[in-house]
């Protein structure tokens, strides 16, 4: 079956209740709440919809926020579109093989980049092991 385009039903069913109000209806989990946002060990984070690799856990810092934040994704991994939903407009980012929505990015982050990928981590599976960054 292709693990990108796929019907909602297929995703409803695929997915639990909370990855697919994040992943498929661009939600947002509770600060906090998230399995993975003080999960400090190496490997690679994938989209809980259809698996690409998103993010190295070498990029992953503690912005305080609650939920996993990133300073750089992996090449071609995700594309970005504005959003308007808090009336302030804000890039929210998604995966770029399935269109899941994994977060926002902001400008506030740490070097070498200065961005901070605000993740959803419902909307995350994480691959413990080595790092693609070296």
């Amino acid at each position: 079956m292709d693990k990108t385009h796929k019907t909602e039903d297929e995703w409803r069913k695929q997915l639990t209740p909370e990855q697919y109000y994040v992943a498929r209806q661009k939600g947002t989990e509770r600060a906090f709440t998230g399995k993975y946002w003080d999960n400090h060990e190496d490997g690679i984070y994938r989209c809980v919809c259809c698996g690409a690799e998103l993010f190295d856990a070498a990029t992953k810092f503690d912005s305080g926020t609650g939920w996993p934040s990133f300073w750089q994704p992996l090449p071609n991994a995700i594309a970005t579109k504005v959003d308007f939903k808090l009336i302030v407009p804000r890039t929210e980012y998604h995966c770029r093989r399935c269109g899941g929505h994994q977060g926002h990015v902001f400008d506030d982050g740490p070097r070498p980049t200065g961005k901070r990928y605000c993740n959803n981590g419902v909307a995350l599976t994480f691959k413990p092991g080595a790092s693609k960054q070296g």
